[in-house]
């Protein structure tokens, strides 16, 4: 379709994409206000990080003489950002009709931007002790990983730390019963990294997810202290609850339940909200998994046969 064809049929065409937003409107927003803003949630996320790894993320030169003035100068942009999205996303359950928990019913009582203020407070209150947690996380990554040549390294180069502070952050979010936020922070971070954490899951202390492309954890996971896993490992459901007519039923556990001190290597399934794995266990790769596991056990799958033929010998 050339210029001068497109032009003779700009208005028809026009005028069916707009019948067909109106034909179904889940793909379309129009005639609404409220909205979050994805770029400004990115940048969210880039102020956390800023402000989590001050001198390795961000602004170079930091000094104990100016580390004030640096926190001073992104802490009110941070906050902007957060009202301002926080008071979208509340406001947007309310304009939709959207099903939420405390947040949504505030959103529905029409005081938005106060709620958020309220939020936005609670939540920046919890950056020292989120931040204590991460670099637990670094330290976790350093003594977990021998090619690790020290925590700079970590920090700078390993994906799994920057989606373990994304979701961090978003579950915090989470945990005030900020909709939509939370979620788009974390899928950002799979985005960028391959590691998909959902903000509902619950994870403890000295985490390390070891290469981490493709790795998995649903919403209703909760991880102890002191748990490795390694890249392909899907922490996830065996099934999903319904109601009489046939819809997904919500806020059920869902994913597995893992203890402290657990080893889960590459590519290992497990699935189902009853599945527990104790303290101290090992689950080996490309293992799949549906029932309980107790403390100190280690589960594997028996080794593929494998055929190694020689080469054929060419005919004389």
């Amino acid at each position: 379709m050339n210029g001068h064809h497109l032009g003779e049929q700009l208005p028809r065409l026009v005028e069916r994409i707009v019948a067909s937003y109106y034909s179904d409107e889940r793909t379309q927003y129009i005639d609404r206000d409220f909205l979050p803003a994805r770029r400004d949630i990115i940048e969210i996320c880039n102020l956390l990080l800023e402000l989590t790894f001050p001198g390795f993320i961000g602004r170079r030169g930091l000094t104990r003489h100016n580390i004030g003035y640096h926190v001073g100068e992104l802490l009110p942009k941070l906050w902007e950002l957060l009202v301002d999205q926080i008071g979208q996303c509340l406001c947007h359950v309310q304009e939709c009709g959207c099903t939420g928990g405390p947040g949504a019913r505030a959103a529905t009582a029409g005081d938005c931007a106060q709620r958020a203020r309220e939020l936005a407070s609670t939540f920046v209150e919890q950056i020292p002790a989120i931040r204590a947690r991460l670099a637990e996380d670094v330290q976790a990554a350093y003594d977990g990983d021998p090619a690790a040549s020290g925590t700079a390294e970590v920090i700078l180069a390993y994906p799994a730390l920057l989606a373990i502070t994304i979701y961090r952050y978003a579950h915090e979010l989470y945990r005030l019963d900020v909709p939509l936020m939370p979620r788009i922070m974390t899928e950002h971070a799979h985005y960028l990294t391959g590691i998909d954490i959902h903000p509902g899951a619950r994870i403890g202390r000295y985490f390390f997810i070891d290469h981490g492309t493709g790795v998995v954890i649903g919403e209703t996971t909760e991880i102890g202290d002191h748990v490795k896993i390694y890249q392909g490992v899907t922490l996830g459901a065996l099934s999903f609850p319904k109601d009489e007519r046939g819809r997904l039923i919500r806020g059920h556990k869902r994913h597995p339940t893992v203890g402290n001190h657990v080893t889960i290597y590459a590519n290992a399934t497990v699935l189902g909200g009853n599945t527990k794995l104790g303290d101290g266990a090992i689950i080996g790769g490309s293992v799949f998994l549906t029932r309980d596991v107790e403390p100190g056990h280690q589960v594997s799958i028996s080794p593929p046969v494998l055929k190694v033929r020689p080469p054929e010998k060419p005919a004389e």
